[in-house]
């Protein structure tokens, strides 16, 4: 089966090129379309005048830099949590998952300071925040003393909170204050999305040679906590702060946990449903995808007939999941390339009522691939479903993304980011704690009907209200 995953590797590379290609192409007719539309509107996420070309050359590299840089620290160790604690520490697999459930609970716990902080204190400072907390993370997991273990798992929820709630912030954030339309907006977290895909593939490789290497699978997360320092020199040097609504003052100290915000922030996603419908789908997908981390590997291993005689390539099958999920990301920039400007069409070709629709569509088919891979007991089978999901999360990061800044204001930006895992974490902590090799088919039955549920009402609440509204980023976007 080595051979196997080796050439299904190749094959998803060279499909991975080809779609490159294609979408270069694509992104070049959308500029040469758009250079020849002369009553083309600007398409902004906030009023403003034309952002220079120089400055939205640079608000991209800064942002992909650091952003490829921290994903690679966090992507070298996917392949390998649960292997160094079940194989090399020994745990019990009830352990293993107590360690993971207390990694969700902190995340699920911090997650609404961690948003307040970021809007108060400033996304920047956050981001460097994470750098040191996810670099302990690191150390801790390399010490085989289970308080020291919980520790590290106790920071590693935090520094999550952090890396998908403050770092996307502080980019639509910047892009604001540069007047950034929304279609490029839209090309920076496509090109985040592919560069993620990169950096994973090669982190799932580099961690495979780690491992070979030194024969322990601690040996990854030391080389993240050496890549995370690394990008809190970057952070440091070339990125600019900024808050939210009141941030930066010294009023909100009499304020720690900045309750009042947070009371805000709520009021707001309960009196909105498209925000509510926003929040389910990032719980039900992002839920599912952190249960995948959980479970994609025993999985593969209970339906290979050669384990344990024959060890699965983790690092190969990891790069093959990565390969997938940028192949997704290829196929949105297409699907975003090759579709008419907002402003030619009707209100229902719209780029948000676009957005809206690609949503529920992903997490349609994130559905499908999840209850295949629970309906079938082939390897190879489970290994496509599976390699179908990740081009799904793909596909989703640049779409929420998209939907999530041209809908949320900046002023509780990174709060209602943060809100919105609470819910999230609740989930994954209940999944795993109903148990884990006798739930397993369970729980990932469970994440596809979520999953559907998702897509029914993304179609029927957002995709229709957002229909209703012309042009929806002024009527529906909050001063």
């Amino acid at each position: 089966m080595i051979a196997f995953y080796e050439l299904q590797l190749l094959l998803l590379v060279t499909s991975c090129l080809v779609f490159l290609l294609l979408e270069r192409h694509a992104s070049s007719r959308k500029r040469t379309a758009a250079a020849g539309a002369k009553d083309y509107p600007a398409d902004r996420l906030e009023n403003g005048g034309t952002v220079p070309g120089n400055a939205l050359a640079t608000l991209t590299r800064q942002y992909l830099v650091v952003y490829a840089i921290v994903m690679a620290a966090d992507w070298l160790q996917g392949p390998y949590v649960y292997s160094l604690y079940r194989e090399q520490y020994g745990m019990p697999e009830r352990m293993v998952a107590f360690l993971f459930v207390t990694g969700f609970m902190s995340a699920g716990l911090t997650a609404p300071l961690v948003g307040v902080w970021a809007d108060q204190h400033g996304r920047k400072q956050m981001c460097l925040v994470f750098c040191i907390t996810y670099t302990f993370a690191c150390f801790c997991i390399n010490v085989r003393y289970l308080p020291v273990l919980l520790l590290g798992r106790l920071t590693a929820g935090v520094s999550t909170s952090i890396l998908y709630s403050a770092f996307e912030s502080w980019l639509v954030s910047s892009a604001n204050s540069l007047a950034v339309p929304s279609s490029e907006l839209s090309t920076i977290f496509g090109r985040a999305t592919l560069v993620n895909g990169f950096v994973a593939t090669g982190a799932g490789i580099a961690s495979n040679q780690l491992v070979s290497l030194t024969n322990s699978f601690a040996s990854p997360f030391i080389a993240s906590g050496g890549l995370l320092l690394l990008a809190y020199l970057v952070i440091k040097a070339s990125w600019t702060e900024n808050y939210g609504g009141g941030g930066g003052t010294t009023v909100a100290n009499t304020d720690p946990f900045q309750l009042k915000r947070m009371g805000q922030a709520w009021r707001i996603v309960r009196k909105d449903p498209i925000l509510l419908v926003i929040g389910l789908t990032q719980t039900c997908f992002e839920g599912s995808m952190y249960l995948f981390v959980f479970v994609w590997v025993p999985s593969l291993q209970e339906a290979s007939p050669s384990f344990p005689t024959v060890a699965l390539p983790l690092g190969y099958i990891f790069s093959s999941l990565m390969v997938s999920m940028m192949l997704g990301s290829l196929l949105y920039s297409a699907i975003t390339s090759y579709g008419p400007p907002p402003s030619l069409g009707s209100p229902n070709d719209s780029s948000l009522t676009l957005h809206a629709k690609l949503s529920s569509l992903v997490c349609a088919v994130s559905a499908l691939a999840l209850g295949l891979s629970t309906r079938s007991d082939s390897e190879r089978v489970r290994f496509w479903a599976f390699c179908a999901f990740e081009a799904c999360v793909g596909m989703y990061y640049p779409v929420q993304g998209m939907l999530k800044g041209t809908l949320i204001s900046n002023e509780h930006r990174a709060t209602l980011s943060a809100l919105f895992r609470v819910p999230l974490n609740v989930f994954v902590v209940v999944s795993l704690m109903t148990g884990v090799s006798s739930a397993r088919h369970a729980v990932l039955s469970a994440s596809s009907l979520m999953l559907a549920f998702s897509a029914l009402m993304t179609a029927f609440v957002v995709v229709v209200r957002l229909d209703e509204v012309a042009p929806p980023e002024t009527n529906l976007r909050p001063a």
